[in-house]
């Protein structure tokens, strides 16, 4: 499937890339293949076969990247979530005034970020639970990543472990809002949807900001 080109260097170079670039570039291929895929249609439905077709490359050279079709699920689930988080906290304000002036822009823009890209939303919140063991650490992941935002507006709480757990039952109680929104084809106002995330997500910080 890989395209030929002229070969040169010693099979090194070619068409001006070098193989290191071009093993980016198929794993990239792949990457965006497999996006595609596991975001619009079911898990069990794609194959490694179906994925290479689409990324126009070979078995070989997939197998040279990934240990197989979960392993490659993984990957593409972590990238996607760092991909929506960076997303998200380039929204928060450095220094923001209160929680609310912290919550509603990174869940307003987290909810855009979703809509606009319909596939990995579906990677990162539907696809996900069938790894229940990656799914839980991408939950403590996001619940550290909650912190560390909230670290810019309240203080160090006394009650390290109440607040811990409280921030772990908000970002896995806003993770199962978003997961219907999206199984029910992201139907409704999306703005509406983010005030009510900032309503759930206001109503238990301000509980954990007293621990």
């Amino acid at each position: 499937m890989e395209e030929q080109t002229t070969t040169t260097r010693r099979g090194e170079t070619y068409a001006g890339r070098s193989r290191e670039q071009r093993s980016n570039e198929r794993r990239a291929r792949i990457m965006m293949s497999a996006v595609h895929l596991f975001g619009t249609r079911d898990y069990d439905d794609v194959t490694v076969a179906d994925i290479c077709a689409d990324a126009k490359v070979s078995k070989r050279y997939f197998y040279e990247h990934f240990e197989d079709r979960p392993d490659l699920l993984i990957r593409v689930n972590r990238d996607q979530n760092e991909w929506l988080l960076r997303g998200v906290a380039a929204a928060i304000p450095e220094r923001p005034a209160s929680l609310e002036e912290l919550f509603r822009p990174a869940l307003h823009t987290l909810v855009g970020m979703l809509r606009d890209n319909p596939e990995s939303a579906r990677v990162i919140y539907v696809n996900a639970p069938r790894m229940e063991t990656r799914r839980r650490g991408v939950l403590r992941e996001d619940a550290q990543f909650v912190a560390a935002m909230l670290r810019r507006a309240v203080g160090k709480p006394e009650d390290q472990i109440g607040y811990d757990r409280t921030l772990l039952a908000l970002v896995s109680g806003l993770s199962e809002v978003i997961i219907d929104w999206i199984s029910h084809d992201m139907d409704g106002d999306p703005d509406h949807l983010a005030e009510h995330l900032t309503g759930i997500a206001l109503a238990l910080t301000t509980r954990a900001a007293t621990l």
